[in-house]
């Protein structure tokens, strides 16, 4: 049994550990795309988030609201980092992932208009038991990403 993840394998969540500080929220989240020229015209221009930075063929971030959308070429950051000065670990993941924006409520069928407008498919719009309200559709690499009101996760 490996170190990882043994907190929880008996069911006693976090037994034998200090107290959790807390976390504030989620600071970056990360996406890998193949092509981040596709990625940086569609995030950029579809979705209007604002581009913080891209660094040639290795990524591309972008701000959506509080959290930074950081989109990778997993080509790349399997690669050892050259810059002591920045020794990030070599990362990575292949194949779709996901991602949900927070929107209003009221914003959604604005957002719906504007995907179709930039020929973009709405693969689901849907209210969940909740009454929140979801829409999906694809990024160019395939990544499913989402809109939806933040009553989806409101307790």
């Amino acid at each position: 049994m490996s170190d990882r993840g043994t907190a929880r394998e008996d069911g006693k969540e976090g037994r034998g550990l200090p107290a959790a500080p807390g976390i504030g929220g989620v600071l970056e989240a990360a996406l890998y795309v193949d092509d981040l020229d596709a990625a940086e015209a569609f995030y950029g221009r579809v979705l209007g988030l604002e581009k913080i930075v891209r660094a040639g063929n290795r990524h591309v971030f972008f701000r959506a609201g509080e959290t930074i959308v950081l989109l990778f070429n997993p080509a790349e950051t399997v690669k050892p980092a050259t810059n002591p000065a920045l020794p990030v670990p070599p990362h990575g993941a292949r194949g779709p992932g996901h991602l949900c924006f927070r929107v209003s409520e009221a914003a959604l069928d604005a957002w719906r208009r504007r995907l179709e407008a930039a020929c973009v498919t709405i693969e689901a719009d849907f209210r969940w038991p909740n009454g929140a309200r979801s829409l999906y559709f694809r990024d160019p690499a395939g990544n499913s990403l989402e809109l939806a009101s933040a009553a989806l996760w409101a307790g």
